[in-house]
């Protein structure tokens, strides 16, 4: 079936003329019709729009464009609900956007339809994505394809489950402290999170403007590396974005590690990590030896403040971020006797609770009396921390760590505990902290019940050729990506 095709293979078909991009829509949107009413990986999507895309990619196809001019020529590509689509609905997963259709293409946008993507869908995620399992969106939970009863993960839910669904060859998540990387392990994909200031933030909403990055959600490490290439670079309208030149990431997938150096945390295998995931990262480390990495423990000493430090400051940023959807110039608006009433009704009907959380959390922490006490403090973590991982990778290539702690969590096992819900980002917000790369992939599966084991690899800043290459060995060396979710194999297609 086209839909179950990788990036790789379905541009290789479509140079053949062996299928079309239309077919390939089709195929997708066919899928969707079966599973999305169980999956719920999108809020919305536009099949006529998609088709249309499709039959112009068709005509260039005929025409003889090249791959080398437009790489992700026909390819359906899903974008989480966050990142501006010109024409589509940006609700964010939140009533208080109402309506709202944006007026503009993201950065990212722009590059995948000028690479010749077919950008198609809103998928969903935890409202503002302020979440790690995708069960605060106002447009309802999503579920995990492995299995119904249990999260995909979070914020960006609904862009792993439709990767891992087959509803789309790849799609478009933004991780603040994992919300790529963690759903990818929950759902058995690819998920890559570049370092801070490499793919453009312009277009996308924002939750915590210092943590923030869009990135990919894949079959494989290879169409991760063919994706990312097309969406980084340096963009003006993006004060952050760093100007530094974007390698040919796939040239660097060799298949060839001899050589390397790769750390294994020692304060990331805790006593609290799942037995079976524990075993998976030994397991794999164990294999990247084989293959001729050279595996060493080092230490990141400050990682137990990472998690306070996260909080204060993600809930900061957005206390600020958020304060603009007010009821008065777009969206949601719920109208009072005052503005102060107006603002109170329509910020009180239109945010969920985790939402008001956050923003109460950090409004607190900004507070005269506070700011000292708590964000100045947190900031001070922040530097070592990052501190650690530079110290770090003078010695080694990449870190070895788990994605996640336990394996996909079943839907309301952690809605009522706010701190154990937050303790699932564990292992992957320090990156965001430091602002370097990461990347999630499949290494393995828990027994009973079948559930995908993610491993995480990490990299200095603007380090992703490595993380990409040692990831793409390992992939090619194991059979895990291969597999696909029984809750979707057996349904028609």
């Amino acid at each position: 079936m086209l839909n179950q095709l990788t990036i790789t293979d379905l541009c290789e078909t479509l140079d053949k003329k062996e299928a079309s991009a239309r077919e390939t829509v089709e195929a997708c949107l066919k899928q969707i019709e079966n599973v999305d009413g169980r999956i719920h990986a999108f809020i919305s999507y536009d099949g006529q729009n998609a088709l249309a895309q499709a039959d112009e990619a068709d005509r260039m196809l005929r025409e003889g464009a090249t791959r080398s001019e437009k790489p992700l020529l026909g390819v359906p590509i899903a974008i989480k609900d966050a990142i501006a689509v010109k024409g589509h609905p940006l609700n964010c997963g939140s009533k208080i956007l109402g309506s709202y259709v944006s007026p503009y293409d993201a950065t990212v946008i722009e590059r995948l339809k000028s690479a010749g993507a077919i950008v198609f869908g809103r998928a969903n995620m935890d409202e503002f994505a302020m979440g790690s399992s995708t069960e605060n969106s106002a447009f309802g939970v999503s579920r995990n394809p492995w299995d119904m009863g249990r999260t995909p993960g979070g914020s960006s839910g609904g862009s792993a489950a439709a990767v891992a669904a087959d509803e789309c060859l790849a799609s478009l998540g933004s991780d603040t402290g994992g919300s790529v990387r963690q759903p990818a392990a929950f759902c058995g994909c690819v998920g890559l999170k570049p370092s801070y200031g490499r793919i453009s933030r312009f277009g996308l909403v924002a939750y915590a403007s210092s943590l923030d990055q869009i990135g990919p959600l894949t079959k494989t490490v290879r169409d991760a590396a063919i994706v990312s290439r097309v969406i980084s670079g340096w963009d003006r309208r993006d004060s952050t974005s760093v100007p530094e030149n974007v390698p040919d990431y796939s040239a660097s997938l060799t298949g060839d590690i001899r050589g390397m150096r790769v750390g294994l945390a020692r304060e990331y295998m805790i006593d609290g990590l799942d037995p079976e995931i524990n075993a998976a990262i030994r397991t794999a480390s164990e294999e990247l030896r084989k293959l001729g990495a050279e595996i060493v423990e080092v230490s990141l000493p400050h990682t137990e403040f990472a998690v306070a430090a996260y909080y204060i400051i993600a809930t900061a940023e957005a206390s600020a971020n958020l304060a603009r959807f007010d009821g008065i110039r777009y969206g949601l608006r719920v109208d009072g006797k005052d503005p102060i009433e107006l603002y109170s009704k329509t910020r009180g009907a239109g945010f969920g609770s985790e939402v008001k959380r956050r923003i109460i959390l950090g409004t607190y922490v900004l507070s005269s009396g506070y700011y000292d006490a708590y964000y100045l403090r947190a900031q001070k973590a922040r530097t070592l921390i990052r501190q650690d991982f530079l110290n770090a990778f003078e010695k080694v290539d990449a870190i070895l760590t788990p994605t996640a702690p336990t394996a996909a969590f079943k839907i309301g096992e952690k809605s009522g505990d706010p701190l154990q819900m937050y303790l699932s980002d564990i292992f992957t917000l320090s990156c965001n902290l430091a602002g370097i790369c990461g990347i999630s992939l499949p290494c393995g599966f828990t027994r009973d019940p079948k559930l995908p084991i993610g491993l995480q690899l990490l990299g200095k800043p603007f380090g992703e050729s490595a993380i990409l290459r040692i990831a793409h060995a390992y992939e090619q060396s194991t059979d895990w990506h291969r597999e696909k979710p029984p809750e979707c194999l057996h349904l028609p297609n």
